[in-house]
């Protein structure tokens, strides 16, 4: 490898609408390991990178609330950024419909940096044209409108995990056929032909995280044959899609209400690719919508990878 290879920096300008989602993105890309540096002046984010290169990847925030913010000189910033051989570097544009900013201002009853005295939705019409000409330079664009927290952060990990913060990582999600199926998955599991908790009036209220649930889930005669096959599939496939460059991949198990089956297969597979020394993280979408569970954050295996 050669030394222009070895020190090209990786660069995200992370950008969009006020209430867009832009923070939670710079927070998620800070936990992936990236140096994160949030609303540095347009004028001084030459200068930062005319320094060494990092030893991590770099993730800046760029938005109206930049003291020398305009559509000029951002524009100018990623040509100059795009004609430099020494940087790897993507916008990252995070946007969302009016009335969801609307909404979303309303529910926090924040100020609109660009109305702090108007309605916030005066404040979104001028940003949203301010940065019309910017959202048209964006490498990769994400609507958050109908995405929650935790979808985006699957949305930011699929896109932007490094070497440095998880080799590749893998999510593991259950969810119910009922409310369709999530955003971003690469392989989806039906579960619903083992028989099922909710019929036992004692195991309706639990969820596939209780013992009596996944032993009864596991006690099903077919269980062990399709799991057993599933896992072997997905470990045979993880290398082979790390070895193609890709570096998430997202597997999700679902069942009629997403609370006992899928539950249960996603918490033994994410427990059991944990143990072949992959980095795991696991959701159960209907859980989290009740507020039953936290989403659990990646637990790193062992790090010889397989």
């Amino acid at each position: 490898m050669t030394d222009s290879v070895k020190h090209i920096q990786r660069l995200v300008l992370v950008t969009g609408p006020s209430g867009a989602g832009r923070s939670t993105c710079i927070n998620v890309l800070e936990d992936l390991g990236y140096e994160v540096i949030d609303n540095l002046p347009i004028g001084l984010l030459p200068r930062l990178l005319d320094g060494p290169p990092l030893s991590r990847p770099l993730a800046l925030g760029v938005d109206v609330r930049n003291r020398d913010f305009s559509t000029d000189a951002f524009h100018e910033l990623i040509d100059n950024l795009f004609g430099r051989p020494d940087l790897d570097a993507q916008v990252l544009y995070v946007d969302a419909d009016e009335d969801t900013l609307v909404r979303r201002y309303s529910e926090t009853r924040r100020r609109h940096p660009l109305a702090p005295n108007d309605p916030p939705l005066t404040g979104i019409l001028r940003e949203r044209d301010l940065l019309v000409p910017i959202r048209g330079r964006a490498d990769v664009l994400i609507d958050t409108s109908t995405l929650s927290p935790h979808d985006l952060r699957d949305e930011i990990e699929g896109w932007y995990a490094t070497d440095q913060s998880s080799g590749m990582g893998v999510s593991v999600t259950s969810f119910s056929y009922k409310r369709g199926l999530p955003r971003g998955l690469d392989l989806v599991f039906d579960c619903r032909f083992l028989r099922n908790p909710h019929w036992e009036p004692s195991l309706r209220g639990l969820t596939g995280r209780d013992g009596p649930v996944d032993e009864y889930v596991a006690k099903d005669a077919r269980f062990d044959d399709f799991f057993e096959r599933v896992r072997d599939l997905i470990v045979s496939l993880l290398p082979a899609y790390r070895e193609e460059g890709k570096s998430h991949l997202s597997v999700g198990f679902g069942c009629t209400g997403g609370q006992h089956r899928s539950v249960a297969v996603t918490e033994r597979l994410a427990a059991a690719l944990a143990a072949a020394g992959w980095q795991v993280s696991s959701r159960h979408r209907e859980l989290e919508r009740r507020a039953e569970v936290p989403r659990h954050e990646p637990s790193v295996g062992s790090q010889n990878r397989p």
